[in-house]
């Protein structure tokens, strides 16, 4: 029970620590490298008129006729209206996006 044995309990410590440190470290950056992956996966727009800032479209009420039926998943190819992209896209992720349906009420 002597100095010696005081100074292994330490270096046991000093090791214990280091290593504890390392691995905190290593986990703290291979979460940073993988959240900044899922970012880029998670983008909702993968391909429409990606050149403009922001992509909007305005109808007058009076031109939509009886029904409009508009693309929330943004893969539809016919954009801003639906063609049915949704359900392969919620099929692929697991997600439940429709459509945006709008109707003229009924007097």
């Amino acid at each position: 029970m002597g100095l010696g044995q005081n100074s292994s309990v330490r270096v046991e410590w000093i090791a214990a620590i280091s290593v504890a440190a390392g691995a905190a470290v290593v986990g703290y950056l291979a979460y940073r490298f993988l959240s900044k992956d899922k970012c880029t996966k998670a983008m909702v727009n993968p391909h429409i008129q990606k050149d403009n800032p922001k992509v909007v479209h305005a109808f007058d009420m009076e031109d939509l006729g009886d029904k409009a039926v508009y693309c929330r998943c943004w893969r539809s190819k016919k954009f801003p209206l639906c063609d049915g992209s949704h359900t392969k896209h919620n099929e692929e992720t697991g997600d439940n996006v429709g459509p945006l349906i709008i109707k003229r009420k009924e007097a």
